[in-house]
C-alpha cells in the first residue's frame, strides 16, 4: 500500500499559493468574479417592467382625456416622455426605439365621456419584446378598467354602457413570438462569444509559443500588427453571421423586414468592437488560461446587461447607465430593429455612431497596451 507523505503534499501545497499570489490577475478574477455575478444576477435579472417610455397623441382638448393620461403615469408602469403632433410621429418614436408604446386619444373623447356613450382609445404596442408587451397590455388594461369604474361610480346609478374601450395594435411581431425576439439577440451574443475568445488568445498564443520574438524584430508597427491580427477573424465572424442569419431566416422561419445589405453592415461595424475588445484582454493577459479567464469575466455581463435574456427595461437606473459600456446592447438593437422593425440606416445613426467609437477606441487601446518587447 502507497504511503503518502504529508510534508511534501504540504510543500506542494505552499508552492501552489505563492504562485497563485503573484498572479494578481487571477486573484482579482476570483475575488470579483462571484460578487459581480451576484450582483449583476440581483439588479439585472428581473422581468417586472416599470416605467415604461410612452408616446401619447391627444387630439382631444377636454379634461376628460387629462384624467386619463394622468392615470396612466399615476400607475407608475407609464412614463409620458414623448408628445406626438400626428401618427407618423408616433410611429417614429416606436420605430427608433425612443418608446415601447404609444396612446392615441381620439378628438371627440371626452364628449363621448360626458353623453355617456363609449369612448375608444388606442394602444399601439412595441411587440418586439414580448415580455414587455405582456406587460404593457395588462398595465394598460388595469388603468383603463379602473378608470371605467370611476366613472360609471360618477354616474349615481344610471345605466351606462362601458365608458372606455382600449383598443389594441401590436407592431412588428403581433403574435408576441418568443422566438421572433430570442433568435436575433442569439445572433448578437454567440457573434460576441465566438469573436471574443477567439481573439483573446492571438497575442497570447504568440508569446507562449515564442514566434512573438519574431514579430517584434521585424519593422511592422503595433497599429498594423492590431489591424493584421483583426482581419482574418473578421472574415471568419462574417462568414458566422451570413450561416447564423441562414439559419434564422430558413430554419426558424424569422423573417427579415429590412434590409439584410444594411444589417450585415452593421455586422462588419460590430466585429470590430467585438474583436477589439478580445485582443485587449490578448495584450493585458500574460497566459491563455488568463485570457479565458477574462474573456467570461466580460461575457457573462454582456449577455446578462445588453438585453438578450432581461428587459432593460425593467433594469435599475445605474445598471441600465453600464450596459450602455457594451457594444453588444448596440448591436442587438440593430438586430431587432432590421430584423423585426425593418429599421433602416436613419433610424440606426446613434448605433452606427456608437460602434463605430467602440471599434476605434478599443484597436486603440489594444495598441497602446501592447509592448514591442519581451518582458
Amino acid at each position: 500500500m502507497m504511503k503518502l507523505n504529508f510534508r511534501r503534499i504540504l510543500a506542494i501545497i505552499k508552492k501552489e499559493f505563492s504562485q497563485i499570489k503573484r498572479d494578481k490577475r487571477t486573484i482579482a478574477i476570483i475575488i470579483l468574479m462571484p460578487v459581480m455575478e451576484l450582483l449583476l444576477f440581483g439588479y439585472a435579472t428581473s422581468t417586472s417592467v416599470d416605467h415604461i417610455p410612452t408616446v401619447v397623441l391627444n387630439n382631444d382638448i377636454g379634461i376628460e382625456s387629462r384624467v386619463l393620461l394622468d392615470n396612466f403615469t399615476n400607475s407608475q408602469y407609464f412614463d409620458i416622455d414623448y408628445n406626438a403632433n400626428n401618427l407618423q410621429d408616433v410611429q417614429d418614436y416606436i420605430d427608433q426605439g425612443h418608446a415601447k408604446v404609444g396612446v392615441i386619444i381620439p378628438p371627440d373623447y371626452s364628449d363621448t365621456i360626458r353623453r355617456g356613450q363609449t369612448a375608444q382609445i388606442q394602444l399601439v404596442i412595441d411587440g418586439s419584446d414580448p415580455t414587455t408587451a405582456q406587460t404593457i397590455l395588462s398595465s394598460a388594461g388595469a388603468v383603463v378598467q379602473s378608470l371605467s369604474v370611476k366613472i360609471i361610480s360618477q354616474t349615481m346609478g344610471i345605466e351606462m354602457p362601458r365608458p372606455l374601450d382600449l383598443r389594441t395594435r401590436v407592431w412588428y411581431n403581433p403574435d408576441m413570438s418568443s422566438v421572433y425576439f430570442n433568435v436575433p439577440g442569439l445572433i448578437g451574443v454567440i457573434l460576441q462569444t465566438v469573436t471574443l475568445m477567439l481573439t483573446s488568445f492571438s497575442i497570447v498564443r504568440e508569446r507562449e509559443r515564442g514566434t512573438l520574438e519574431q514579430l517584434i524584430v521585424t519593422p511592422i508597427t503595433k497599429m498594423e500588427l492590431m489591424i493584421g491580427k483583426i482581419i482574418p477573424y473578421i472574415i471568419l465572424g462574417f462568414v458566422d453571421i451570413v450561416l447564423a442569419l441562414g439559419l434564422s431566416i430558413f430554419w426558424f422561419r424569422v423573417p427579415v423586414a429590412g434590409s439584410i445589405t444594411l444589417l450585415l453592415m452593421f455586422s462588419v461595424i460590430f466585429l470590430f468592437s467585438a474583436l477589439g475588445m478580445g485582443l485587449l484582454i490578448s495584450t493585458v493577459s500574460k497566459s491563455q488560461l488568463q485570457a479565458m479567464q477574462l474573456s467570461m469575466f466580460m461575457i457573462m455581463p454582456n449577455i446578462l446587461l445588453s438585453g438578450y435574456m432581461f428587459p432593460r427595461e425593467a433594469m435599475s437606473a445605474p445598471i441600465y447607465a453600464i450596459s450602455n459600456f457594451f457594444p453588444l446592447t448596440f448591436f442587438l438593437n440593430v438586430l431587432r430593429g432590421i430584423i423585426l422593425k425593418g429599421n433602416n440606416f436613419g433610424d440606426l445613426i446613434f448605433e452606427f455612431f456608437v460602434l463605430v467609437a467602440f471599434g476605434i477606441g478599443f484597436l486603440v487601446l489594444s495598441t497602446m497596451k501592447f509592448k514591442k518587447k519581451i518582458e
